[in-house]
C-alpha cells in the first residue's frame, strides 16, 4: 500500500503526490466499515467489513493492484460481512504491516 514514506516500496508506482489521497481513502474504509482486522500469518491480513462496503472497498483494491502488483486482494462472504484478505511475499511484509497498524489504529479508534 502507499502509505508513509519509510515503508513505501520501490515497486509502487503511484506518482508521490498521490499517495496521501490513497492512504486517506483506505482510512475513511477502515473507519467507516472496518469490523475485524486479523493476522493468520506474517503475509496474510484478513480484514473484515460492513458487506455495504464491497462496491468501495472493491474500486480501491482495484487501483491500488494497478500501482502496487505485489498485492494480492481476495474477497468472500461470511456471515459478520464482507471478507478481505491481502496477501503479499515475503520481501513485501513490511508494507502488510503498515497496513495492519493503519487497520488496527482505525478500529481502536472506533471503539
Amino acid at each position: 500500500m502507499t502509505l508513509e514514506s519509510g515503508w513505501v516500496p520501490e515497486a509502487c508506482t503511484l506518482p508521490t503526490v498521490e499517495r496521501p489521497l490513497r492512504v486517506a481513502e483506505f482510512d475513511h474504509l477502515f473507519a467507516l466499515s472496518l469490523r475485524q482486522v486479523h493476522r493468520p500469518e506474517g503475509t496474510r491480513l484478513r480484514l473484515m467489513l460492513d458487506s455495504a462496503a464491497e462496491a468501495s472497498a472493491r474500486d480501491l483494491v482495484a487501483r491500488e493492484s494497478e500501482c502496487c502488483s505485489f498485492f494480492t486482494f481476495t474477497f468472500s462472504r461470511s456471515a459478520a460481512g464482507l471478507v478481505i484478505d491481502v496477501v503479499v511475499p515475503e520481501d513485501q511484509v513490511s508494507v502488510l504491516d503498515g497496513i495492519a497498524a493503519r487497520a488496527v489504529k482505525a478500529r481502536t479508534s472506533r471503539g
